[in-house]
């Protein structure tokens, strides 16, 4: 990966001008309003903002500082992969190939300290083995479904998802990382379900 040109200062407002775009990659999940479907841009602060409230969940050896830096993180890739529901249909290796470029040419437009600074905690979050990332992919899979209740079924209606499916697909990963919070979700989820029957 070559440095771009410029003064440094110069990289670093060339990232954060590309990283504006985020605002217009749509998300699947409605906000909890109902009134429209959120950006990436607003997940990744929503999702910081949980991590500053939910600080009490994580586990002993969670630094909360380093889960906010990989949610801020975590989807600039989606500048140029897009967003890919949980719960759509996609090749995930196909996806995961997309987001790695993408991570190549976004944090490519910064100098090369920050570059590989940034790059090394979007890739810790990616991989999800230490306890701050498995808190921080808990948190990203947590925000959805308090989004899709609140809004009324949002992405899950849209998707015809399966209270089942809910368990398997984000309920698993939640549970690593913050197994109360999960705890909370499961009893709201079963109830928004069993009042749909």
């Amino acid at each position: 990966m070559a440095e771009t040109t410029g003064t440094r200062l110069d990289q670093q407002i060339a990232f954060l001008n590309e990283a504006d775009k985020l605002k217009n990659t749509l998300r699947a999940t409605e906000l909890c309003d109902n009134s429209r479907y959120e950006n990436s841009a607003e997940h990744s602060w929503h999702l910081t903002l949980y991590a500053l409230v939910l600080a009490d969940q994580a586990g002993p050896a969670v630094d909360i500082n380093l889960v906010i830096r990989m949610l801020i993180l975590h989807d600039l890739v989606e500048i140029d992969a897009g967003d890919n529901p949980i719960f759509g249909t996609h090749d995930i290796s196909e996806m995961e190939a997309k987001e790695q470029e993408a991570a190549d040419r976004i944090f490519g437009l910064l100098p090369i300290d920050l570059r590989d600074d940034l790059r090394v905690i979007w890739e810790e979050f990616e991989a999800a083995e230490t306890p701050s990332a498995q808190f921080a992919k808990s948190l990203d899979r947590f925000q959805p479904p308090m989004q899709n209740l609140q809004s009324g079924g949002g992405s899950w209606i849209d998707f015809d998802v399966t209270e089942a499916q809910i368990h398997e697909k984000v309920g698993s990963k939640i549970a690593i990382g913050a197994p109360h919070l999960w705890t909370y979700a499961k009893g709201r989820i079963a109830s928004f379900f069993a009042d749909r029957t």
